[in-house]
């Protein structure tokens, strides 16, 4: 089944949720700041994307300028910072099987639904 991590406040993440409503197939919505994912499956979400985690963070938010810009981490300790603010997860990520994509632009979802 088709799964999307969704900010409802996100207007990305909104039209990320709009492609998969029009692609009229079966997805679960996943409200990840609501539902924080567990390392686990943070770590196996950034393994699908085939990324570093420090590319699912969103690098722009007040938090990760004012906490952990600058400063040399471990991808252990970039994935903690995802699970402990979840904000600074990049949006929306769209998993199919065992193919995921952040939705940026929305387009990409396309590719793999």
């Amino acid at each position: 089944m088709i799964k999307i991590y969704h900010n409802p406040r996100c207007s990305k993440s909104r039209q990320g949720l709009e492609v998969l409503e029009n692609s009229k197939k079966e997805f679960e919505v996943v409200k990840y700041l609501e539902e924080i994912p567990s390392e686990k499956e943070l770590t196996e979400i950034i393994k699908l994307l085939g990324i570093a985690p420090i590319q699912l963070v969103r690098k722009t938010e007040k938090i990760w300028k004012e906490e952990f810009k600058g400063k040399e981490l471990s991808d252990t300790d970039i994935i903690k910072a995802m699970i402990e603010n979840p904000k600074l997860i990049e949006r929306p990520i769209v998993i199919n099987g065992n193919k995921a994509v952040i939705g940026r632009p929305t387009e990409t979802i396309l590719d793999i639904i």
